[in-house]
């Protein structure tokens, strides 16, 4: 919430997630206004075509008792923390009780899901717990219970079928033949269905996220540069040298034992979507991505740690491992991650700039439509129609500009100046301006 307070948020993506929600609640298609006017897809464009995410409609019920943005924040919060207790018994289950109270706080504390946690809800929220205990179960030798779980994230987003493909494998792996290729066949059928068929017929496009040019202009193109071409490939997986610094803290936290298990294998999708991207967001360790890694990591060096510590007869090592992965990860999120902000109180001042934003919100009148600042937009979402300012006019009679920090979608504070010149050029009057944040409204008063 602390990030909602200083004003960290944007309307991409919680504006978003607010409006599909509303849709949801209202029992109608999810639609979203900011997504679809922005990215030219029209108004009434349903977010399934955009990332196919199905099983957000289960926390529709929520918007009955209080539709704000909040309660998708509660939810990601109680859904990540329903993790914590499958990590905990699959933790009991190799190590004892002891050790797996501290695997079970050490993954409850990691970066990845304090991130996802600061940068708002995603679908993330609902792949950390499926995915644990997907693995839970198939770490008891629970492989049909496991099975099903897996399939349950095809409901989550379109690139889980790749996820789950490779789950049944491994599950065939263990002895189960029929019931893994099964699994991995509808996970990989899922996955083509999605992307081909069901997000084009929900108003999106297939090949809209196609962020990966420098291996070929589509999936079979790059299939074969890779192949064909596999130092270039390694080159692109490891530069810039920021790819490296997030695989360093996404195994390194762990010790690296997650590279000693199968499971491991788990993680190959997820990585190369982003070490293979030219979105230079999916190169850092900023944004809710790792939280997908996350479960599947622990998971992976958990097994790992079993294996050596049974194998060597080294009874204490689970131990010693655990608590060294603790201590990294609090050290950590202490100097680093968004806690550092919650033990120095830094997380609960406001400055000017956040008084002036406020006080910018304040003068949007209810139910009109609004041009905002992404950084403003989820505090308008419940009693406006938030639009995100971008280099397009969009026809509202109110405007918020950021005049002083870069916000999204612009490349820096000269366009978003431009941006200001036109709207004053149609017609616009300032009635606002205060630490950056200017107000406009077309007639004026």
């Amino acid at each position: 919430m602390f990030a909602y307070y200083r004003f960290k948020m944007g309307s991409f993506d919680i504006t978003i997630f607010d409006q599909v929600m509303r849709s949801y609640a209202n029992l109608d298609a999810p639609v979203s206004i900011v997504k679809g006017v922005h990215d030219e897809f029209g108004p009434n464009f349903s977010v399934l075509g955009d990332h196919f995410s199905p099983m957000n409609a289960v926390l529709a019920p929520l918007y009955w008792i209080w539709d704000h943005p909040a309660m998708l924040w509660i939810a990601q919060a109680v859904l990540f923390a329903a993790a914590v207790p499958i990590v905990w018994v699959a933790a009991r289950r190799l190590f004892g009780r002891r050790t797996a109270y501290v695997i079970a706080t050490a993954f409850a504390l990691s970066f990845p899901l304090q991130v996802a946690t600061f940068n708002g809800f995603h679908e993330v929220a609902f792949a950390v717990p499926l995915t644990a205990l997907a693995l839970e179960r198939f770490q008891a030798g629970q492989y049909r219970q496991a099975c099903f779980v897996a399939l349950s994230l095809l409901l989550v987003k379109e690139d889980m079928g790749m996820i789950v493909a490779i789950f049944g494998l491994l599950v065939a792996l263990r002895g189960r033949r029929r019931l893994g290729l099964v699994t991995a066949g509808i996970g990989l059928v899922t996955f083509v269905v999605v992307i081909l068929v069901l997000i084009p017929a929900a108003g999106g496009r297939s090949d809209y996220y196609w962020m990966y040019d420098q291996l070929g202009s589509g999936p079979a193109e790059a299939f074969w540069h890779i192949i064909v071409h596999p130092l270039h490939t390694l080159s692109v997986a490891v530069s810039p040298g920021t790819k490296v610094v997030t695989l360093l803290w996404l195994f390194g936290l762990l010790g690296f034992a997650a590279l000693g298990s199968p499971l491991v294998l788990l993680t190959t999708p997820f990585l190369a979507e982003r070490l293979f991207s030219s979105n230079p967001n999916h190169w850092n360790i900023e944004h809710h991505y790792d939280a997908f890694l996350w479960p599947i990591l622990v998971f992976a060096a958990m097994d790992t740690v079993h294996r050596v510590a049974t194998r060597w007869h080294r009874p204490r090592l689970p131990q010693r491992w655990a608590v060294g992965t603790l201590v990294a990860i609090t050290v950590a999120s202490m100097f680093r991650f968004p806690a550092a902000d919650l033990m120095t109180g830094e997380a609960w001042r406001q400055g000017e700039r956040e008084r002036a934003a406020a006080a910018a919100i304040s003068l949007i009148p209810d139910g009109v439509m609004v041009e905002a600042d992404n950084r403003l937009g989820p505090y308008l979402t419940t009693r406006t129609t938030v639009l995100l300012l971008d280099q397009t006019p969009r026809d509202a009679d109110w405007v918020i500009v950021d005049t002083e920090k870069r916000s999204f979608p612009f490349d820096s504070v000269a366009e978003q100046l431009d941006r200001l010149a036109m709207a004053r050029a149609d017609g616009f009057e300032v009635i606002f301006d205060r630490s950056g944040y200017v107000v406009l409204h077309r007639g004026g008063t």
